[in-house]
């Protein structure tokens, strides 16, 4: 694994807040030292109050672009399955001129049927979902390379999912982060077996590939472990209304401390 320097990010959950909640907690935020801002790719709050207060991710992330100066910013994720990937691939360049070259393209298949179901969009199966995720990256790369102006950088793009007969192939073609689920054996075997698909389609993902989880617990309890199994992205989830940054806090303090 190559020896990529460790980033905390949060994951202000754009849920049971007003928006003066979340622009604030942007603030507070990138005040605090984070790396990466994420929101989410819902219409609907994950938990709670199913009929909560909720915003859109991608207005959300344009205002955010504005908003910030250091921090990179993105979605964790933006599901495909509604979302045209031409339109999306502008959309992404479009902020990523806006913020002066900090955003990160995140992608997944989808997976809250609630989004769909209630925005008219064909929700169909895990295979279907997972094809269209496949079909729609090597389109968002054209259109990305297609655009004037072009991007400001090469927009880095996190796939989250770990299946690992589709999904990491997937990642092994087109990722540049993998935003891993499940604990460090989870972490441990499913990366090596993305490397195996990196081999199979001439990629070094064990170098080209950073792998990124969520942060749970404390840094002291399983940031380690974690470390060791590959990982260098580490973000934290915080819903609203109150967006408590206490816990990214200490992974902050914990990644200015480590090495």
């Amino acid at each position: 694994m190559t020896d990529r320097p460790i980033r905390i990010g949060v994951q202000l959950q754009p849920q049971h807040a007003d928006y003066s909640q979340l622009r604030d907690a942007v603030l507070r935020a990138e005040d605090a030292g984070v790396d990466i801002l994420f929101n989410w790719d819902h219409f609907f709050p994950l938990s709670g109050d199913p009929d909560g207060k909720h915003f859109e991710c991608w207005t959300m992330l344009g205002a955010w672009a504005e908003q910030t100066e250091r921090v990179e910013i993105g979605a964790l994720v933006s599901g495909i399955g509604y979302r045209n990937p031409d339109l999306l691939a502008d959309m992404a360049r479009t902020v990523d001129h806006i913020s002066g070259g900090r955003l990160i393209l995140g992608l997944g298949a989808g997976w809250f049927e609630k989004d769909y179901d209630q925005f008219g969009y064909e929700f169909g199966t895990a295979g279907s979902r997972i094809a269209s995720l496949a079909d729609a990256v090597p389109r968002i790369k054209a259109r990305l390379a297609a655009g004037n102006p072009a991007p400001t950088r090469e927009i880095p793009i996190l796939i989250g999912g770990g299946g690992v007969r589709k999904t990491l192939r997937i990642v092994a073609e087109h990722a540049d982060i993998w935003h891993a689920f499940g604990d460090v054996p989870t972490l441990t075997g499913k990366s090596a077996i993305l490397d195996e698909h990196g081999a199979a389609v001439g990629r070094d993902t064990a170098n080209l590939v950073e792998r990124s989880v969520q942060a749970q617990g404390s840094p002291e309890e399983t940031g380690e472990a974690l470390v060791a199994a590959g990982a260098t992205l580490f973000t934290v989830g915080v819903t609203g209304p109150d967006y408590d940054l206490s816990t990214a806090e200490r992974w902050i303090a914990w990644r200015d401390s480590h090495g």
